[in-house]
């Protein structure tokens, strides 16, 4: 929350949830297991919402666009909603019964790419693994292949 980027990573909160429920034991109560639940859900909320509204605010913008299943969280969108409602911004989100896995919208985006001439089809069902692709990367790239 605190990073002073805007990169959304929660490997420390797994680690914390993860040993948390090892010092809470096996024989954890339903109660207990609802409220780890619940605590998680809450941090992991109030990071999206700070830094994705930190993010409108960095680039100037009124429109925030939330796809994939993270989008099917209503307590994320209620949050959302009400944090963008002060300062003027919207929020779209794909109907629940779209917001499933990012499977689709990867989908979605190759085949923009290749409509546009970005990428190229590989018909060997071979493809290049990159867990990790900074979004200015992808801009920079676009804008080589544009300009050329």
């Amino acid at each position: 929350m605190h990073s002073g980027d805007l990169d959304f990573s929660f490997a420390g909160l797994k680690t914390a949830v993860m040993t948390q429920a090892r010092k809470l034991g096996p024989n954890i109560c339903e109660q207990g297991r609802a409220d780890l639940a619940a605590s998680t859900q809450a941090a992991i909320v109030d990071v999206l919402v700070a830094k994705s509204l930190r993010a409108l605010k960095a680039v100037d913008s009124r429109r925030l666009v939330v796809a994939g299943g993270v989008g099917a969280n209503l307590r994320l969108r209620e949050k959302l909603d009400a944090g963008a409602a002060r300062i003027g911004a919207q929020v779209h989100y794909p109907p629940l019964a779209l917001c499933t896995d990012n499977g689709a919208m990867i989908a979605l985006a190759a085949a923009f790419r290749l409509q546009h001439g970005l990428a190229d089809l590989r018909c060997d069902g071979a493809f290049d693994v990159r867990p990790r692709w900074p979004l200015d990367e992808i801009t920079a790239h676009q804008r080589r292949t544009t300009d050329a």
